[in-house]
C-alpha cells in the first residue's frame, strides 16, 4: 500500500527530529507515502532494524479550511485513548513546528492488519463475517462509553449542542451553496428540496435525541477500522481528523448507513444488506443491540431521526460538491457526476425526515 513520494519531505531533517524525541525508531529510515491519506498526507517509515511507523502530517502550502487537516487533534484524542480499551495505534510524538519538514506531523504505530473497503466483507467466511461487524460495533460502544474527563479530553469539544451546531452550519452553507451560480449559464445550483421544513424540523427541540457529550470518531466506517490479519477482531481506528465531542448517533449512522440503502432506488441500492441477502451478516437489530449492550445507550428510539439527518447532511455535501462544480473549482467529470446526486439524495433524506416525524408524532401522543 505504500510506495513512491508523491508529497517530498526533507528527510535529513527528520531524521534529526527523531534522533531526538523518538528513541524507538532506529535511523537510518526509508520513507514511502501511502496511497490513503488524501487529506493529510501518510507516510510509512521503516527504520534500520525492520520496525514499521506512521506520519501524518498537514499538506503543503497555503490550507484553504481551518478547520481541515486537524493533525493535532488527530495526535490528541489517539494519545488520550491509548489509556483505554478502545483500541488506537500508539502514538510516539507530534511536532508542530513548521521548521522540521514544512507542516506539523506527528508519527505513531504501524498496524499490521487488515483494512476492508466492501462492508459486505465478501473474502471471509459467514461466521468471521458475523464476528468482525460485532467487534465493530463494539468498539464503537467502547470509545462512547468514555467520559471525556476521564482521559483529559473534557476541552476537546463542547459537552451539548452537538445537534444544534451542525444544524446551524448545514442551514448556513446549504443557503450559500444553493445561490452560487455557474460560470457559464448563470444558473443558480438550487436550494435542497424541502429546505426549510427539514431545517424547522431538526431544529425542533422536542424531536431532537437528547444531549449525550462522548468523544466521537467523526468518520467511523468498516474502511477506516484496521482488522487482525488473522482474527476477526478490530486492532485499531484510523484517521481521527473529524473527532470531537458530540453525540454518539452520528457515529453509529455512519456505519450502519449502508442498512439504510438496502431498499432505496434513488440512490446506490445495496440489497445485499437485506436481512439474509449476504450469509453471516448481521441484521440492523443486531447491531443495535450490541451496541446497547456495551455503550449503556439504547439507540433504537433515536435512529430515524439520526438516518434522516445523515442523509440531509450527505445531500448538503454534494450541493457543495455542485457548488465547486459550477464555479469550475472541482473540474473532474466524477466531481460533475458526484453533483447531481444532490436530487436522488435529497429525496432519500426528506422520505426519512417524513417517517421520523410520523414516528415522533405518534410517540407524542402516547
Amino acid at each position: 500500500m505504500a510506495g513512491i513520494v508523491r508529497q517530498p519531505i526533507d528527510i535529513p531533517s527528520l531524521q534529526r527530529y527523531i534522533s531526538q524525541n523518538v528513541p524507538e525508531i532506529k535511523l537510518p529510515i526509508d520513507v514511502k507515502q501511502f496511497g490513503f491519506g488524501q487529506s493529510n498526507p501518510t507516510y510509512q517509515l521503516t527504520a534500520s532494524n525492520g520496525g514499521k511507523f506512521v506520519m501524518r502530517k498537514k499538506p503543503p502550502g497555503k490550507l484553504i479550511s481551518k478547520t481541515a487537516h486537524q493533525v493535532e487533534r488527530e495526535y490528541q484524542v489517539i494519545h488520550a485513548l491509548e489509556k483505554t480499551d478502545v483500541p488506537v495505534p500508539k502514538a510516539y510524538c507530534l511536532c508542530e513546528d513548521d521548521k522540521v519538514i514544512g507542516t506539523p506531523f506527528y508519527i505513531m504505530e504501524f498496524l499490521d492488519g487488515r483494512i476492508i473497503e466492501d462492508p459486505t466483507m465478501p473474502d471471509v467466511l459467514p461466521t468471521e463475517r458475523t464476528e468482525m461487524w460485532h467487534d465493530a460495533i463494539r468498539t464503537l460502544a467502547k470509545l462512547h462509553r468514555i467520559n471525556p474527563k476521564d482521559v483529559g479530553l473534557e476541552s476537546f469539544g463542547k459537552p451539548s449542542g452537538f445537534y444544534d451546531r451542525q444544524i446551524r452550519t448545514f442551514g448556513t452553507i446549504t443557503v450559500a451553496q444553493g445561490l452560487t451560480k455557474d460560470v457559464d449559464t448563470g444558473e443558480p445550483v438550487g436550494q435542497i428540496p424541502h429546505q426549510q421544513e427539514i431545517l424547522d424540523f431538526f431544529k425542533d427541540k422536542k424531536y431532537q435525541p437528547r444531549d449525550r457529550g462522548t468523544p466521537i470518531h467523526g468518520d467511523y466506517k468498516i474502511d477506516n477500522l484496521v482488522f487482525h490479519k488473522t482474527e476477526p477482531k478490530v486492532i485499531g481506528i484510523l484517521d481521527w481528523e473529524m473527532s470531537t465531542i458530540g453525540h454518539p448517533l452520528s457515529d453509529l449512522i455512519n456505519l450502519i448507513t449502508p442498512y439504510f440503502l438496502k431498499d432505496e432506488t434513488e440512490v446506490r441500492h445495496l440489497p445485499q444488506f437485506k436481512d439474509g441477502a449476504t450469509p453471516g451478516l448481521p441484521t440492523e437489530s443486531d447491531l443495535l443491540g450490541w451496541y446497547a449492550e456495551v455503550s449503556g445507550y439504547d439507540p433504537k428510539p433515536d435512529i430515524t431521526w439520526g438516518a434522516a439527518f445523515g442523509f440531509f447532511r450527505a445531500t448538503a455535501i454534494y450541493q457543495g460538491i455542485a457548488a465547486r462544480w459550477a464555479v469550475r473549482q472541482a473540474s473532474s467529470a466524477k466531481a460533475k457526476e458526484n453533483a447531481t446526486q444532490r436530487h436522488p439524495m435529497g429525496k432519500v433524506a426528506w422520505k426519512h425526515l417524513q417517517q421520523a416525524r410520523e414516528i415522533a408524532q405518534e410517540r407524542a401522543k402516547l
